[in-house]
């Protein structure tokens, strides 16, 4: 059985991320969606969109 592992989150607000992850603050909307899909991308991880001006990059 895999584990999903939270690899790091991407947001517009950083007091919205608490934990041990690496957090990217973003400047812009479009920056989010650039960087997350970047992430996703460079770790062969999905992009979670958790609705809140944050998105998750979780390796499954």
């Amino acid at each position: 059985m895999s584990k999903d592992t939270i690899v790091a989150a991407i947001t517009l607000d950083p007091d919205k991320v608490k934990g041990d992850i690496p957090v990217i603050i973003a400047g812009d909307e479009a920056e989010r969606e650039r960087l997350a899909r970047l992430m996703a991308n460079i770790l062969h991880a999905m992009v979670h969109d958790l609705g809140n001006g944050t998105y998750l990059i979780v390796q499954h």
